[in-house]
């Protein structure tokens, strides 16, 4: 089983980069902004399109896109447009150096980017960190986070490079069975729990590997893995090893937690909303949609514009959010 794609977001056909340019020039020209034309042109078009934008916009106009923006714009719905107008790995390599740099680390941001996603992904993000950086994103991360849940986060950051992890390739039912029993001999078989082997083979497998090896652990063990990580294992490194379980599974339901706990209680996080929000858009935003009102019986949508978020940034965001 392949992941979800339903994307909100998909691009327009006979798309014009020229013409797109030139009508966000005058969105910003002269006295007042027009944040709806903005809104509309850019959370139509895919990443792909946004670049050609943005290198027309360069081309007619000797300017940078992304800096006049932010010259127009302002506070979260600025956030959400530069999210936009960013590749994505760029996206993801900057909000990844933001959570590390400066006094302490936020941890679950490491874990939503780098848990989350598949092996080609993070290998695009690895090479775009250290381009960006002039440093490498396992050192940064080393130096940030301790204990087992920095081995964890070093070795999907340094398998990647060994090409440990290949989505491409078929998966072995053998080694699955394999993988299992050590999960478990590993964990609830033992007293005490080895950690170094959850990680190794968390990291180091693919999604649809993994998938397997989750459905051999729950024919030996009973119980599924799972259950198994919240019963052995505490702290950011039972948080890492839950995300990349949960997302083998169902990332959409993931995300959709995420999405959902951005807006529980007092104030709203607005950077994991516009993160989850601006870069799942054109992959699974249609099937996390689904998955939030599955799980909390209110849409993604309702939850969005009723009091967490107003004005142009929630006009953005609920335009992302694509058809109801």
């Amino acid at each position: 089983m392949s992941p979800i794609r339903e994307p909100t977001v998909v691009g327009i056909a006979n798309f014009n980069a020229a013409e797109d340019a030139a009508t966000l020039r005058g969105a910003m020209k002269g006295f007042g902004t027009d944040e709806q034309t903005i809104i509309d042109i850019l959370t139509s078009r895919s990443n792909v399109q946004r670049q050609a934008i943005s290198q027309a916009f360069t081309h007619e106009y000797g300017r940078d896109i992304i800096e006049d923006l932010k010259s127009e714009l302002g506070g979260h719905f600025e956030d959400v447009i530069i999210a936009l107008m960013l590749p994505p790995a760029e996206y993801l390599c900057r909000e990844l150096n933001n959570c590390m740099e400066g006094l302490g680390t936020d941890e679950q941001v490491l874990v939503e980017i780098l848990c989350t996603r598949t092996k080609p992904e993070i290998a695009e993000i690895v090479d775009t960190y250290e381009r960006l950086y002039n440093r490498p994103l396992a050192e940064h991360m080393c130096s940030e986070t301790s204990g087992d849940f920095r081995r964890l986060l070093t070795l999907i950051v340094t398998s990647v490079r060994q090409g440990a992890r290949d989505e491409e390739a078929g998966v072995d039912g053998a080694r699955a069975v394999e993988a299992a029993q050590q999960l478990y001999d590993a964990g609830e078989a033992k007293w005490g729990t080895d950690e170094e082997i959850f990680n190794k083979i968390l990291a180091h497998e693919s999604f649809a590997q993994l998938r397997l090896i989750f459905e051999e652990y729950k024919n030996i063990s009973g119980r599924t893995i799972e259950q198994a990580i919240k019963a052995e294992i505490d702290g950011e490194l039972k948080d890492a090893l839950s995300a990349i379980v949960e997302c083998v599974e169902n990332a959409p339901a993931w995300f959709a937690q995420r999405l959902r706990a951005s807006m529980q209680g007092a104030g709203t996080d607005d950077k994991v909303l516009v993160r989850v929000v601006a870069t799942r858009a054109e992959l699974d935003l249609g099937a996390v949609k689904r998955e939030y009102e599955r799980l909390y019986d209110k849409t993604l949508e309702s939850d969005i514009s009723q009091g967490e978020t107003s004005g142009d940034y929630k006009r953005a965001l609920v335009a992302l959010l694509g058809p109801a």
